[in-house]
């Protein structure tokens, strides 16, 4: 059956009766009775045949890992003896075809070494439920007799974080209760050292809802938010999956729990009978909502995955109600848990399409987590260019790095290799230099496609990696004397120029160091010729710089690089010295004109530019400058422009190449949703990255046409308009909105 997708998380229901009487139970004490009429313990058949059909499961659909919880009830019921059965079934079972992830959430009143010797022979992690404190836990958590459980729990918790046992120990349930002080529960938790602490909200529908005292509409937000904020005092000294799934999917990633994202759910029930059912959380909505209708006897775990109950909680953002997909905050909360959704009529219809009971807790705590944090867990390379600039150079390293596993063994490349490893000890400010150079990325990243493709021209590699390696020899004035390897008669050296070994149509190689004055080729033995900056020798073509201030770093006039190719249109072959001289006119003055007309957007337009490249062709309608394609800090202008389309170049196409690095290393947004947003400037719907380019584009221009007095009509009201739908955007990170803050800020610059 196509389209579905695998379950990799079984509960396996062991003893569906308990030895507590927790009156927020979702199982004994919520609509759906079903454990009456269920076998207390799981049967020998039914755990051969579970284990059978979770093998099938696993070879179909070729999953590495499964996890199989056992649950209850209270698990423990069950003795050793039944629950050595099951490890021992399941182990065989998928031995060879999936791993095996064994887990036990229990109330740990029944723990003991027995258990304990049983789950480190099998490798089971243990999961305790424990709501905090003695008076926090024995509001629900007690015997029917009344009696307190927690000095029991408290043993059990001591016996597992003892040796040889606390490697088994996975961690802390706790059920939140608003009547609890959320700091001594916290403190509680912390106290017995889990490896993860989980917090759930109460089970709970539109017909049955919370208890919510003085009808306060987001109290189990504030509650968690107190514990949130004595975490973060506390120093975060144990992960909290609820707190870090909102920080996973603030900055962009994935959600870590299923009551919160869009996450498609990948869990199964079965039950002690072998009755397979859909999360057991439903069972708070309805007698029966849980239920598929069928068995492990009769049915495979793929006609399961096709119910349409599972197929609804599998549909991510598709799967939410129209009021969730219009919420900012839905890919954090993901309309919360499906259970909680449900009510028995009203606006959003019967059924499950509605938001969370918990709906207005649930958007206070993302806009609370994200409050408290966004200063902090926005990526630092948005304010800082030199940080951008760090990352950048960090980027291409580890791509070189992927690039030297693909051709270690050839022995060109090691030798390259070696003698860049060597210059990185000596003179690591010289091989940043060349790392740095833009087309040093767009080279590496053209080498690892051919490689994915199987047609990575190992020699070629192998002489730009040695002309790199050489340059940075060169600029270091370092010892000894750098090969290189050079074809057709010259060889490049990324941020020197090239250099004329031979005749056309010729190869071979040649030693070069650096000397006083300049540098020197070495052949034989003796030196052939020098070259360089004060040598003046035809058979060296030097890279060409210009300042876009006197306070500036020079740029490089890049027209010799073969890798300069990375851009939209073609690029200009070698300027001629008079065509370089004229090129630098027009630069000077359209750099002055916009420091005179945008002397904010000048500055920031000149942190970061490395290089420019004169590009074949006229100026288009609108937006000149081109950022290079995985070239940072390289940007492409056409050399015929004229002085004002020039600046309108610069300007345009340094936010373009501002706005692509940042995307290449820091998370401005995730795309893992579907979402389009209405665009001012474009018919139809785009994704977040096209908004947001049009205005980080757009507010530079807007600044520049109203300087010029050549604003476009109404050009500022769209931009405004942008910026309200960006920041709605549920799929924009922290670092995104930050972005989006900083764009409104220019704009209000603007319209002042």
């Amino acid at each position: 059956m196509t389209g579905l997708i695998a379950f990799r998380e079984i509960v396996l229901k062991v003893h569906s009766r308990c030895d507590l009487a927790c009156d927020h139970c979702y199982v004994y004490e919520h609509a759906d009775q079903s454990w009456r009429a269920r076998p207390k313990v799981i049967s020998p058949g039914v755990i051969s045949r579970t284990a059978s059909r979770l093998a099938e499961h696993a070879r179909d659909h070729a999953l590495p890992s499964v996890t199989v919880i056992f649950h209850g009830g209270e698990p423990l019921l069950a003795g050793p003896d039944r629950l050595r059965l099951v490890c021992e079934e399941l182990t065989r079972a998928l031995a060879g075809t999936a791993a095996l992830d064994l887990r036990i959430h229990t109330n740990g009143l029944r723990l003991d070494p027995r258990f304990l010797d049983l789950f480190a022979e099998y490798g089971v992690r243990v999961g305790i439920s424990l709501d905090g404190d003695r008076a926090a836990n024995d509001r629900h958590r007690r015997f029917a007799d009344g009696r307190s459980s927690h000095p029991l729990v408290l043993q059990a918790v001591a016996l597992l974080r003892s040796e040889p046992y606390r490697h088994l120990y996975q961690g802390l349930l706790c059920t939140v209760d608003v009547a609890n002080d959320p700091v001594a529960v916290l403190d509680a938790l912390v106290a017995l050292e889990p490896p993860r602490v989980d917090f759930l909200l109460p089970h709970a529908t539109w017909q049955t809802p919370p208890p919510r005292p003085e009808g306060v509409p987001d109290a189990y937000a504030r509650w968690l938010l107190r514990v949130f904020d004595r975490w973060e005092r506390l120093g975060r000294p144990v992960p909290v999956r609820l707190f870090e799934s909102l920080l996973s999917t603030l900055r962009g990633g994935p959600s870590l729990t299923e009551s919160l994202g869009l996450a498609p759910t990948d869990l199964v029930v079965v039950e002690t009978d072998g009755t397979l059912e859909q999360v057991d959380s439903l069972k708070s909505a309805f007698e029966g909502a849980a239920a598929t209708g069928f068995n492990v006897f009769d049915h495979t775990f793929d006609q399961v995955a096709a119910h349409p109950g599972v197929r609804a909680r599998q549909l991510g953002l598709a799967g939410v109600s129209g009021t969730c997909r219009r919420c900012p905050v839905v890919r954090s909360c993901g309309g919360g848990l499906y259970t909680h959704r449900y009510r028995e009529d009203g606006a959003g219809g019967a059924g499950f399409d509605n938001p969370s009971v918990y709906c207005s807790d649930l958007r206070e705590l993302v806009e609370g987590v994200e409050g408290r944090t966004a200063a902090r867990e926005s990526a630092p390379e948005l304010a800082d260019p030199a940080e951008l600039a760090r990352s950048q150079e960090e980027l291409t390293r580890a791509l070189l790095a992927r690039l030297h596993g693909e051709l270690a063994a050839d022995p060109d490349w090691a030798r390259a290799w070696e003698l860049l490893t060597g210059v990185e000890d000596a003179d690591a400010d010289a091989l940043d230099a060349v790392l740095g150079h833009p087309f040093t990325r767009t080279w590496v990243l053209e080498a690892l496609d051919e490689a994915r493709e199987g047609r990575l021209d190992a020699p070629g590699a192998a002489r730009r990696l040695a002309a790199l390696a050489a340059a940075a020899v060169l600029r270091g004035g370092l010892e000894p004397a750098a090969e290189v390897a050079y074809r057709d008669g010259e060889v490049y050296l990324p941020t020197l120029g090239l250099l004329r070994l031979g005749e056309p149509g010729t190869e071979g190689r040649a030693a070069l160091h650096a000397t006083g004055e300049g540098y020197a080729v070495v052949r034989a033995g003796r030196t052939e010729h020098r070259f360089g900056p004060a040598a003046g020798d035809a058979r060296w073509l030097p890279v060409r710089t210009w300042r876009a201030g006197p306070q500036q770093q020079p740029v490089a006039l890049e027209d010799l690089d073969p890798y300069r190719n990375c851009f939209a249109r073609p690029p200009r072959l070698r300027l001629g010295a008079g065509e370089a001289d004229a090129w630098r006119r027009r630069l000077d003055a359209a750099w002055a004109l916009l420091h005179r007309t945008v002397p904010e957007f000048a500055r920031a337009a000149a942190a970061g530019l490395s290089t420019l490249t004169p590009l074949a062709g006229g100026p288009r309608a609108q937006g000149w400058g081109e950022a290079g394609r995985h070239g940072p800090g390289a940007l492409g202008v056409p050399y015929t422009a004229g002085v004002r389309e020039t600046a309108l170049a610069l300007l345009t196409g340094r936010r373009r190449a501002r706005l692509r690095a940042l995307t290449e290393v820091a998370d401005l947004y995730a795309l893992d949703g579907a979402w389009e947003h209405p665009s001012p400037w474009r018919t139809r719907p785009v994704p977040v990255s096209r908004l947001l380019a049009d205005v980080h584009e757009r507010v530079a221009l807007e600044a520049y046409r109203r300087a010029t007095t050549t604003q476009e009509p109404g050009g500022a009201d769209r931009i405004h308009r942008a910026l309200d739908r960006l920041a709605q955007a549920p799929e924009l990170t922290v670092t995104g909105k930050r972005l989006v803050e900083e764009l409104r800020w220019e704009l209000k610059a603007v319209d002042a």
